[in-house]
């Protein structure tokens, strides 16, 4: 266990327990600790499941914090089973680690609700939390699959709000298969029944949630300005749920700045701070997996460049930070996300998470991050100007390829290394070593190669990966290191400084073609190396000046001749890595 080594390097039990790991050390009684550790077993069943390291001084740091445990793994399991209700089972084995005797108890995430001494606590972040009969009752629904969207609401068809109605004829009307788009011309109840939202004649919850005004509070929609960071706009979003998604996208959409790209076909693309796909997938995604089960309402926090989407409920089971993007689809509301994506409002079953990775890294922009209390689920998007070589390049792809988040991570990963491998990998695209292999071997297919292997592990069963030329030179100023190589742009730049003293973001935007955002990544990585400092009292802005910085290539001065040698050419310096 690599966290024992960590505290005998000198770290503590504290800063490395987690959702899924505890330390814990026996005191004066036996059976103290044993009933310790059945409500911290309960606590992990309850939740994702664990493991309890006994034996490890959580507040000592270095060898000291090893103190062992005095408990035999037979009682330990029996006596656990006995103080839960209904009992739980678990695993105990005695580890030796450095000549300590350790017990380490493997906890299974349980499909019930476990009990000490009629109390019942799951493991949030680092700490238990007490279960109230509502949550005891949550819980227990998810793991059984109880689907809250599809039962019968007892509101009739007729409740339906005209607006909604409206939208949802306009959004079929849109469809892209002739069978969706006919039903707009159907009754509403033969619409309902289609969309799946009807029982008996009256709404499913679902049904009830996306077409009438129930007087819920679906969003909080909180948006701060760029600059000062003070709040512009906090607006609570009520109404049919249908016309809650479009209004809240409407929100987020008209506040996004964007940057018009060129294709390689000559194709326009405005692409925004914030990419559309990814933020329509998000908050949808927040629509129909949430825990309609409890009032609380989904947070969206929006900045220029950020979109922070919580939504009430934790990840339904068998879905973790860890597989979002691989795990096949589950759905806590299962109705309701049919009509949704009937609707055309949101991908099919099992890609909206994919397109949301596909969409950020096409533009240079780092993968959704999802975490989660076990009673919530946040999804992060962090923006910005779009990294406009990499953005041409993935639109010149095949769809294939440039719609696949492997890829597209695999891509994004070398604009900033020059290799990669398998292992590397593994844990970016959630997927296992051998899985990752075959999809870099892919990649590195002749005729329609974005990498190859390098020369050392060209025959080896697990290779590493670096770009092909072609990719290196298509991609240009995208890839940092060859940035550091000494290539053309740096070459230019340096020149145009040297015979006229200074350069400007405007002037680079005009020497290579590109948008202000990339015109500043280029001169601010010539600053973070030294060769040019800022020499203007401005500090932002494309008028801004550059001078020669400490690290700034001199011109070498021809030798004196002699008999034995010739005039050398003039050149510079050798210009890169030192």
């Amino acid at each position: 266990m690599s966290e024992l080594d960590s505290i005998w390097n000198g770290g503590r039990a504290a800063d490395l327990e987690s959702t899924r790991l505890d330390f814990k050390t026996v005191g004066r009684s036996i059976g103290d600790a044993l009933k310790d550790l059945a409500e911290a077993s309960a606590c992990f069943a309850n939740a994702q499941g664990g493991s309890i390291v006994v034996g490890v001084q959580d507040a000592v740091a270095g060898p000291e914090a090893f103190i062992g445990s005095p408990l035999d793994p037979v009682r330990t399991v029996g006596r656990i089973y006995e103080l839960t209700e209904p009992g739980l089972i678990v695993i105990a084995d005695t580890v030796s680690y450095r000549d300590v005797a350790l017990t380490v108890v493997t906890v299974p995430r349980s499909p019930d609700v476990h009990q000490v001494a009629g109390r019942a606590t799951e493991r949030v972040g680092m700490s238990c939390r007490p279960m109230n009969a509502t949550r005891i009752a949550t819980v227990l629904s998810d793991r059984r699959g109880d689907d809250w969207s599809s039962k019968d609401s007892g509101v009739p068809l007729a409740s339906v709000s005209p607006v909604a109605e409206a939208l949802v004829r306009e959004l079929l009307s849109q469809a892209a298969d002739q069978e969706r788009s006919s039903w707009t011309r159907l009754p509403w109840p033969d619409v309902c029944s289609r969309l799946g939202v009807v029982t008996d004649g009256s709404f499913t919850n679902g049904g009830a949630l996306l077409f009438t005004d129930t007087g819920r509070d679906h969003v909080q929609y909180v948006r701060r300005a760029a600059n000062s960071g003070l709040l512009s706009a906090n607006d609570m979003i009520k109404g049919p749920g249908v016309n809650a998604i479009r209004r809240v996208l409407e929100l987020i959409e008209g506040r996004i700045n964007r940057t018009a790209i060129l294709t390689p076909g000559g194709q326009q693309l405005l692409i925004g701070d914030l990419p559309d796909t990814a933020v329509r997938e998000a908050v949808v995604n927040a629509f129909m997996h949430r825990d309609y089960r409890t009032s609380d309402v989904i947070r969206l926090e929006h900045d220029a460049s950020r979109l922070r989407v919580t939504s009430p409920g934790g990840f339904v089971p068998g879905v973790t930070v860890d597989n979002v993007l691989t795990v096949s689809s589950r759905c806590r509301n299962l109705a309701l996300a049919q009509a949704v994506r009937a609707l055309g409002l949101a991908e099919s079953a099992g890609v909206g998470v994919d397109r949301m990775y596909a969409s950020m890294t096409a533009v240079g922009h780092q993968p959704p991050q999802f975490s989660t209390d076990g009673l919530t689920v946040e999804a992060l998007l962090v923006g910005g100007p779009p990294n406009e070589p990499l953005a041409r390049f993935v639109a010149d792809l095949p769809e294939d390829r440039r719609g696949d988040p492997d890829t597209l991570l695999v891509l994004l990963y070398l604009l900033d290394h020059r290799t990669t491998t398998a292992a590397r990998m593994s844990k970016l695209v959630q997927k296992p070593e051998a899985d990752v292999e075959a999809k870099l071997l892919e990649l590195s297919a002749p005729g329609v190669a974005l990498i190859e292997r390098t020369a050392d592990t060209a025959r080896s069963t697990k290779g590493e990966y670096r770009l092909v030329g072609e990719a290196i030179r298509a991609l240009g100023v995208a890839v940092s290191y060859r940035a550091r190589s000494g290539d053309d742009t740096d070459h230019k730049i340096v020149t145009v400084v040297r015979e006229v003293g200074t350069i400007t973001g405007r002037v680079v935007q005009t020497m290579f073609d590109v948008r202000p955002a990339t015109a500043s990544r280029i001169l601010s990585d010539l600053v973070d190396r030294g060769v040019l400092v800022k020499t203007s009292k401005a500090t932002r802005g494309p008028a801004v000046t550059y001078g020669p910085g400490p690290r700034f290539p001199a011109t070498r001065r021809p030798r004196p001749q002699t008999a034995d040698t010739q005039s050398p050419l003039s050149l510079d310096e050798p210009f890169g890595e030192e």
